[in-house]
């Protein structure tokens, strides 16, 4: 997801509506020789801006379609995934600048997050919020704790329709986060924590320590912690930090398409509600 649309979409549906305004109220090309006889760009303004300025208001305010472009979220949201993105429960913001000017609400524990990536903010990450501003997050050879009580992780047998690099074996658990219980996908053999920047190398209260098997961190203020499902093919907080709460774009709530690369048809099959 590295492509924010509304960089297209803000300017020109902008444009058109100041060539329509002008038309209104200068030109009056329409009013004058009769629909469809005027400049076609004037045409093309009164066609398009209507529909372009409400498709704006959803995907600013309301809701926004984003592609899953990786497996960092497997078994949760497959490479193909289309979902859609709460845009106004964190909060409503202005397109492009992403600044909030009506206060809504804010993350819950376990809530799949889109926001801008820290680094590089052009760029959307998609995570689940496993820390919020305040907690104490430990990690202790492959369990969670935050602020001192133990996520409850639950071994579960998955099966995939198609699976990705199950050599080491794939480990599946429940984790129950909040109000939201989901499946969490390991690789056995492998712990990607011991190659994460972020724990290793930045002073962060608490350096990881036995090779990524055990570390812990501090969330401050304003911000997050998120993981992947996919614990051990994600690269997400461990490895670059906090997501600030400026970053935040919404809420992903539901599947509601899978397309396969190449030229395949969709598929609804997997259609439905995020945990």
């Amino acid at each position: 997801m590295d492509f924010d649309f509304n960089l297209i979409l803000v300017p020109v549906t902008l444009i058109f509506f100041i060539v329509w305004l002008l038309d209104k109220l200068v030109w009056k090309q329409r009013q004058a020789k009769g629909k469809g006889n005027e400049n076609v760009i004037i045409t093309w303004a009164y066609d398009f801006w209507p529909v372009l300025a409400v498709v704006l208001v959803l995907r600013s305010f309301l809701y926004e379609p984003f592609n899953i472009p990786s497996d960092s979220m497997v078994p949760t949201l497959e490479t193909g995934d289309f979902i859609l993105v709460n845009k106004f429960e964190y909060g409503v913001r202005l397109p492009i600048v992403n600044k909030k000017i009506i206060d809504v609400s804010e993350p819950e524990r376990g809530d799949v997050i889109v926001f801008r990536y820290p680094p590089q903010p052009s760029i959307s990450y998609i995570k689940r919020v496993i820390g919020l501003p305040g907690d104490h997050i430990v990690y202790d050879h492959g369990q969670l704790s935050i602020n001192g009580k133990k996520v409850p992780k639950v071994p579960v047998e998955f099966s995939r329709a198609k699976d990705i690099q199950d050599t080491p074996e794939s480990i599946y658990h429940k984790e129950t986060l909040g109000e939201h219980t989901f499946t969490m996908r390991e690789l056995e053999g492998v712990n990607i924590a011991r190659q994460a920047p972020f724990l290793n190398y930045i002073d962060n209260g608490k350096y990881s320590n036995e090779n990524g098997l055990y570390w812990e961190v501090k969330v401050p203020a304003g911000h997050y912690f998120a993981m992947g499902d996919n614990r051990d093919q994600s690269a997400d907080s461990r490895f670059w930090g906090f997501v600030p709460e400026e970053n935040l774009t919404g809420r992903a709530f539901y599947k509601w398409m899978h397309k396969e690369p190449g030229f395949k048809l969709p598929s609804f099959s997997r259609n439905g509600k995020i945990d």
